[in-house]
């Protein structure tokens, strides 16, 4: 049963964009996740859904750093930033946990992604750029990628 649902689900998916299958694909793992967890879909009462060009307009409130609205390279070097305490969190979670990602610290991987998220907001809109343009865009040209079987390799026109 649970696999005819999935199939039908890839069919109706490929009748899709590629937003709305990035879309459709990011609920279903939420509600996996969930599913494992014994839990409701995100923190209770916490759960926003929005879209990331909303998110990327709301953010804009807390873009407090020098010459915000013409800096590309504050917000741009605090994604480098942020970037590396990723890298960090993940370096320990195979160091101290052996490879396994515990809640404490997929928590504090998950606060560390919103910074990300934030400084990649800050920079696209400081480039005049949509992240939901930006999204639909880099999705399309993965799958694109995928269905010529050139996802590997390198060079950004592959």
């Amino acid at each position: 049963m649970a696999l005819t649902r999935d199939v039908e689900r890839v069919a109706v998916r490929a009748a899709q964009g590629p937003v709305a299958q990035l879309e459709a694909g990011c609920a279903d793992r939420a509600a996996q996740r969930s599913e494992r967890r014994g839990q409701s879909a995100g923190r209770a009462g916490s759960f926003i859904s929005m879209l990331l060009s909303d998110y990327q307009s709301r953010s804009r409130a807390t873009a407090v750093y020098p010459q915000s609205g013409d800096n590309i390279l504050y917000p741009t070097l605090g994604l480098c930033g942020e970037a590396g305490e990723v890298a960090e969190k993940i370096k320990k979670m195979v160091r101290d946990d052996g490879g396994v990602l515990s809640d404490e610290r997929r928590a504090a991987l998950s606060k560390e992604l919103g910074d990300v998220l934030w400084y990649v907001a800050q920079i696209a809109t400081e480039a005049d750029l949509d992240l939901d343009t930006i999204a639909g865009e880099n999705l399309a040209k993965l799958l694109s990628r995928r269905d010529r079987n050139v996802l590997s390799g390198s060079g950004d026109d592959r």
